[in-house]
């Protein structure tokens, strides 16, 4: 995505919910996107159609009851690059990082889970060297690895018993430039001017 107004469509922490509810349960009406989601059914379906006017859900074929109107996402992927899109997709990953730090906050204070998925979980980062291109790449690898598990998507009935869906988060940042040692007109306070 570039498009600046379909940037700024996107930007809505509701809006990213419904788009992964759909894509992780699939087609669903309004009032069952409200209940998963604890919002109001005039707030879930004005949203979904807010996201249907920007090509991010449709309507799904009918169930048999006409009064049941199930949405679905066009596509469970969206990627955009704020390199080529400026402040509108600044303002996308915004929405989307602080989403992302509330989830894994509110897991790391969870105590009511198993114990099997607390041992299974994990946070960590690593700061290391990196080239723009070895980073691309580990982005690849990354992705390349995920990708089984992303096809289950499609299909439920190849998820193993037992699994529940699982938000694996993929971010490669770059740190402002550090120097390894300090220029020699820089003082250093902490040290012992004897040493």
């Amino acid at each position: 995505m570039t498009d600046p107004t379909t940037l700024r469509a996107l930007a809505h922490p509701l809006r990213l919910d419904l788009i992964e509810l759909l894509g992780t349960i699939g087609p669903a009406t309004a009032a069952t996107c409200a209940r998963h989601l604890g919002v109001s059914q005039a707030s879930a379906s004005f949203h979904l159609r807010q996201l249907e006017a920007y090509g991010f859900a449709e309507r799904a074929p009918a169930t048999g009851d006409r009064r049941e109107r199930p949405w679905r996402v066009t596509d469970v992927e969206q990627s955009w690059s704020s390199t080529d899109s400026g402040a509108a997709a600044q303002a996308l990953e915004q929405v989307f990082v602080e989403r992302e730090a509330a989830r894994i906050l509110a897991w790391s204070t969870a105590t009511d889970e198993p114990e099997g998925w607390r041992r299974a979980s994990f946070l960590g980062g690593a700061t290391v060297p990196m080239t723009p291109e070895e980073l691309a790449d580990v982005g690849a690898q990354l992705s390349e690895v995920l990708a089984p598990y992303v096809a289950r998507l499609g299909d439920p009935a190849a998820a193993p018993d037992g699994a529940r869906f699982v938000r694996v988060l993929l971010a490669g940042t770059p740190l402002p430039h550090l120097d390894p040692e300090p220029t020699s007109n820089e003082v250093r306070h902490d040290r012992d001017p004897d040493d």
